[in-house]
C-alpha cells in the first residue's frame, strides 16, 4: 500500500470525525438537498462527498473525484459502511478533468485548491459543469498564526535550526489571503457571496506524545529538516513539541486546531 494511503488509513476515522463539521457547513452553505447533483473535486477521503450523498438521498447523486486512487479506496470503504450507494468515484486530475457542461447543482472543493498547481485550470471545469446560477463551496486554511496543526511543530523547530521560508506555490497557507483568494475566483467567472471561518481540531490524542506520532508519520518537509538534525537535537525538539502540545490540554484530551475559511460563491451565468 502507498505510504500515503496507509498514513491515512491509520488515522481516517479521527480525521473524519473531528473535520465532518466543516463538510456538513459547507453542504449548508450550498443549499445541498434531496434531488441534487453534487461535485466534490479533490475528493480524497470522502468529505464532503459522503455526507452530500446522505443529503441529496436517492433521487439525488454525487460525482467524486481525485487524481489517487488510494485515497478514494478509504472513501469507498467509509461509503460501503454508511451504506451510502449514489457516489460515482472516479480516478481524475482535477486541473484537467472535464465533467460535463452545466451539469451539477452545486460543487465542493475541501482543502484541496491550494495544493493545484493550476487551481485555475480547476476552477474554469468547474465552472463549465456547474448549471447557469450553480454554487461552488471551498474551504482553506487561514494564516499560519491561527493553523497550530501545521504551523506549531515548525515554530518549535526554529529553536534548533534555520527554518527556511516556505516556497511560493503549492501548499497548506497558500490560499490564506482572503482577499487573493476572492479574486482568483472572480477571475473564473465566480462571484463571492459569503465567507466566514471555523475553527476545528484537526488531530487529538490523550496526551502530546500521541500527537507526536501524527506529525512525524505526517512526514513531509519538516520531518526531512528534523532528520537533518543530529539525534540529540532531534530528542529536544520531540520534548519540545510535546510540551508545546500539553498546553492545549482539555480534560483528558489535547488537540491541534486549525482556523478554515469556508467560501461560497456562484457562477456568473457565462460559459466559456
Amino acid at each position: 500500500m502507498d505510504e500515503r494511503a496507509a498514513f491515512w488509513r491509520r488515522w481516517d476515522a479521527m480525521e473524519a470525525r473531528l473535520t465532518r463539521p466543516v463538510s456538513e457547513r459547507m453542504l449548508d452553505l450550498g443549499g445541498v438537498g434531496a434531488g441534487m447533483r453534487v461535485l466534490d473535486v479533490a475528493a480524497g477521503r470522502g468529505e464532503p462527498a459522503i455526507p452530500a450523498a446522505h443529503r441529496v438521498g436517492p433521487t439525488g447523486s454525487v460525482l467524486a473525484i481525485d487524481s489517487f486512487d488510494g485515497f478514494l479506496q478509504i472513501a469507498r470503504d467509509r461509503a460501503r459502511a454508511e451504506g451510502v450507494a449514489n457516489i460515482t468515484w472516479r480516478v481524475a486530475d482535477a486541473e484537467g478533468f472535464n465533467a460535463g457542461e452545466a451539469s451539477f447543482d452545486v460543487a465542493t472543493v475541501r482543502w484541496a485548491l491550494m495544493y493545484m498547481r493550476a487551481p485555475e485550470r480547476a476552477l474554469q471545469g468547474i465552472h463549465r459543469a456547474l448549471r447557469p446560477g450553480g454554487t461552488l463551496v471551498t474551504a482553506s486554511w487561514a494564516d499560519p498564526e491561527r493553523v497550530l496543526f501545521a504551523s506549531l511543530p515548525q515554530r518549535v523547530l526554529s529553536r534548533y535550526r534555520d527554518v527556511p521560508p516556505a516556497p511560493e506555490g503549492p501548499g497548506v497557507f497558500h490560499d490564506a489571503d482572503p482577499a487573493a483568494f476572492d479574486a482568483m475566483l472572480a477571475r473564473n467567472g465566480f462571484s463571492v457571496l459569503a465567507s466566514e471561518e471555523m475553527a476545528i481540531p484537526v488531530v487529538e490524542a490523550a496526551d502530546g506524545r500521541g500527537v507526536l506520532a501524527w506529525v512525524t508519520e505526517l512526514g513531509g518537509s519538516l520531518m526531512a529538516l528534523v532528520r537533518e538534525m543530529p539525534p540529540s537535537d532531534q530528542r529536544a525538539w520531540e520534548r519540545d513539541l510535546c510540551a508545546a502540545i500539553e498546553q492545549t490540554r482539555d480534560g483528558a484530551t489535547v488537540r491541534l486546531t486549525g482556523v478554515t475559511r469556508l467560501t461560497m460563491a456562484r457562477t456568473d451565468g457565462a460559459r466559456d
